[in-house]
């Protein structure tokens, strides 16, 4: 993937603030009325989508585009479900799409089809194929260092030749391979690679049974560290091994900042988290969606280009990811409201908490 320079987070910021963007027009939209645009996420099995990206896309087309609606839809990570969602939002006229696609193959068709009815799609989070108008993500190979960085301090002494099982994403998205493609440059003449997994669906219990499978192969004690793509990955791991009485945990790596990886570091049964600043996210997509809805140009918004296995230099925002771990919490995720020290610290991880330092 190709970029040509990112700006901060807080330049973005201001970027999105002072791009005008008042007054929706009249056309488009299936009422008649303002703008419909069309939300597509992928499944449910990942926290973040419901709880995070969903309403924070709401409320900022709301923001932008007081008469503007939106027309949701959730894959439950089916790239047919999603395919017929999209095909279906098509039909209604909605004026924009913005995609955070299942399978980009699959959903091809269907973004060439938005295209030849005028609609402009923005692909979210993962980088659809076929003629999309925009991309906003964060940057995957960044994330993947980022877990592998990590897990190389958190192994410590056994960083040097030491055994690492990779439990990558899910093969049919792209991101996955750009997560694992980041992670494997770090982690390279530093650590032997014993197994490596995908994991369809980031699903919990196949990322189970994925360490369920290397800890009967190799034994627990070959193993001194884990990469696992994402929080939901991270959760099966961490339940495999101690199910399987590893004690002490290897390190464990994850991604998202779900609520409960957080507790999870904070009792030090994971070692990190990637946290990717979903608000920045969902704006940068929300004034994209906007804008083009209104038949307006993304310049002003756009940081970079990027290129996809059917299209060159699609216009696209990509974000900085930060690695949290114990001792960054506070100044990461609290100090950025993502959640509140009662949030985490619940009575059940009061000690811990404490222990980490997270005080009121």
């Amino acid at each position: 993937m190709r970029g040509l320079g990112v700006r901060g987070a807080a330049g973005l910021l201001a970027v999105l603030l002072a791009v005008s963007l008042a007054g929706c027009s009249d056309s488009g939209g299936e009422s008649g009325g303002g703008p419909a645009i069309g939300l597509l996420l992928p499944s449910r099995a990942v926290p973040r989508w419901e709880n995070s990206d969903k309403p924070l896309i709401e409320k900022r087309v709301k923001e932008l585009c007081s008469d503007c609606t939106i027309v949701y839809a959730n894959a439950e990570n089916d790239a047919a479900s999603q395919r017929q969602q999209m095909n279906s939002m098509i039909t209604r006229g909605v004026s924009a799409l913005i995609l955070d696609v299942v399978d980009p193959k699959a959903l091809r068709s269907s973004v060439r089809a938005a295209q030849r009815e005028g609609i402009p799609v923005v692909a979210y989070d993962r980088l659809a194929e076929g003629p999309i108008a925009g991309f906003v993500s964060f940057d995957g190979a960044q994330v993947g260092r980022l877990q592998g960085q990590a897990l190389l301090k958190g192994m410590g002494a056994r960083a040097d030749g030491g055994g690492v099982v990779m439990v990558n994403g899910d093969p049919s998205s792209p991101n996955a391979a750009w997560y694992e493609g980041g992670a494997r440059a770090a982690l390279r003449d530093e650590v032997r690679i014993l197994k490596s997994y995908n994991t369809v669906g980031w699903r919990s219990e196949n990322a189970h049974d994925h360490m369920s499978a290397a800890i009967s192969t190799l034994g627990p004690g070959r193993i001194d560290g884990v990469l696992a793509a994402n929080d939901s990955i991270a959760a099966g791991v961490i339940s495999a091994l101690k199910s399987a009485r590893v004690s002490p945990l290897p390190p464990v790596t994850g991604q998202d900042a779900d609520l409960d990886a957080v507790q999870r570091i904070v009792k030090g049964e994971q070692y990190m988290t990637v946290y990717k600043p979903f608000r920045l996210e969902a704006e940068a997509a929300s004034a994209m969606a906007v804008a083009l809805a209104r038949d307006n140009d993304i310049d002003a918004l756009v940081t970079t280009e990027v290129d996809s296995p059917t299209t060159e230099d699609v216009p696209a925002i990509l974000l900085d990811p930060a690695a949290v771990t114990r001792e960054t919490i506070g100044r990461t995720l609290v100090r950025d409201g993502v959640f509140t020290l009662d949030q985490i610290c619940t009575p059940k991880f009061r000690s811990a908490c404490d222990r980490a330092g997270l005080t009121r």
